[in-house]
């Protein structure tokens, strides 16, 4: 397939909102990969920068946290999901003045919000760290980025929709939602005592499983019927996994609270919904089981996001059950947990989705094959140390914590070999995301006609061949 068959005018007339968010998500994504790695240096040696209070280790967290969700994430899904929104509705995205100012404010509220945590200003509260008054800015920023991608589902020239039209539109319109609920309720007219830990776990989890998980997800339902040529199997029930993860994935923050003092139906209502949720999960492999025998890099990339997907669920699952969080609880398992989803998951299939989607937006091939063949080796190879040393760590810990008679200390000194896996597995990613930087500047310079680094090696083809 040549290049011109596979670029359209819709992607080359809507190419600069969609490469502003491109460029903004990746730069943030190596700020986060830096904060991280400072994180989790302080983690494993606490006299780090201990005496920068700008960088102290809660501080450091929640800034590479904000970077991570809100600079990352949430600029690379609305591209990509404005982008498959775009292509579906078969004409050039609307409003384009709207997303390119609305990109704009939204990574002015970012880098807000990241100096106002180091500030001090932080929230406490799990992926709502970031001060509220940054909240406003980032609330209508997404709003005007949304309408470009509404006007798209709404204008669409097909009556028949698809899956990722369902996943991309409902990220766009929840979010809103999510963000101005969790604002009134813990910031403009908080609420008070045992309240304020529900509406905080609600948002910690409606975020992922009602925003990032659908962005995610529609880039995959779109990428992998692309790339593979064929019809998705079992397609008919793909409705049914939307709908579930719609209803469901909202109920499922009560597994945070498990022994705290909240009304017990709150967590029992959590561990019936993880469960159920897997009903979801289910049908989305069974959807896109294709990626796992297709050919090309974007595969290989949204391959390892759907199996992180599976094992997060099935850890949700899991721990959600009281003989098993008595165990995880207060542990590393949860900031684990959290590595799975947000980067072996999320992360992962947009990786995919930028290797897939560039070279069609501006119609030249990523200039290194090289590049992206080694960021898919260290970043597999970097979330899987993360992951398992930060598991590994939990276990320790675990043991230790339910023994009265050991020490704090020493169980701060026992975890330490497996910190230093986790702090290994951080400078891995951040010289992966360096990569992808790196190889996303030489394609600018090749679409900006300026002379890129000789040290390049271009592929022949649009899309990478994976061996």
């Amino acid at each position: 397939m040549t290049m011109k068959s596979e670029m359209t005018g819709t992607d080359s007339a809507s190419s600069t909102p969609l490469l502003f968010l491109l460029l903004s998500g990746i730069v943030w994504l190596v700020v986060a990969g830096v904060l991280a790695l400072l994180a989790a240096i302080q983690l494993h040696s606490p006299s780090f920068l201990a005496n920068c209070r700008v960088f102290t280790y809660g501080r450091t967290t929640v800034m590479a946290e904000t970077a991570f969700v809100y600079g990352w994430l949430a600029n690379t899904g609305l591209a990509l999901g404005l982008w498959v929104l775009m292509r579906l509705a078969g004409e050039p995205l609307r409003a384009q003045n709207w997303a390119l100012w609305g990109t704009f404010f939204w990574n002015l509220g970012v880098t807000g919000a990241v100096i106002g945590v180091a500030a001090g200003d932080a929230t406490g509260f799990e992926l709502l760290g970031l001060p509220g008054y940054v909240q406003f800015v980032l609330f209508f920023a997404y709003a005007a980025i949304a309408v470009s991608g509404l006007l798209a589902w709404s204008g669409r020239l097909r009556e028949v929709s698809y899956a990722s039209q369902w996943y991309a539109a409902a990220a766009l319109f929840l979010f809103p939602w999510l963000l101005s609920v969790a604002h009134v309720m813990l910031f403009s007219s908080p609420v008070r005592g045992v309240v304020q830990p529900i509406v905080a776990g609600w948002y910690a989890q409606s975020a992922w499983t009602l925003w990032l998980a659908p962005l995610a997800l529609s880039v995959a339902y779109y990428i992998v019927p692309k790339v593979t040529g064929r019809t998705l199997p079992s397609y008919e029930f793909a409705s049914l996994g939307f709908w579930c993860l719609m209803f469901i994935g909202g109920l499922t923050g009560g597994r945070h609270l498990l022994g705290g003092p909240v009304p017990a139906w709150i967590p029992s209502v959590a561990v019936v919904s993880c469960a159920l949720l897997l009903f979801h999960t289910v049908i989305v492999l069974l959807n896109l089981r294709g990626a796992f025998s297709g050919r090309g890099i974007a595969l290989k990339f949204i391959a390892f996001g759907l199996l992180a997907y599976l094992v997060g669920a099935l850890c949700d699952a899991l721990t959600s059950f009281h003989s098993v969080a008595a165990h995880t609880q207060f542990t590393l398992f949860d900031v684990a947990q959290r590595q799975v989803a947000l980067y072996g998951a999320a992360s992962m299939i947009l990786f995919g989705g930028i290797y897939y989607a560039l070279p069609r937006i501006t119609g030249k091939a990523w200039l290194s094959g090289g590049l992206v063949r080694a960021h898919l080796l260290l970043t597999v190879v970097g979330i899987v140390l993360l992951v398992g040393s930060l598991s590994i760590a939990a276990v320790a810990q675990s043991q230790e914590l339910l023994e009265a008679s050991v020490p704090i200390i020493d169980i701060s000194k026992n975890m330490r070999p497996w910190l230093m896996g986790a702090v290994v597995a951080q400078a891995i990613l951040l010289i992966a995301n360096v990569l992808l930087l790196l190889n996303f500047y030489g394609t600018a310079c090749r679409i900006l006609n300026i002379s890129a680094p000789a040290w390049f090696n271009p592929p022949s083809a649009m899309e990478t061949p994976s061996t």
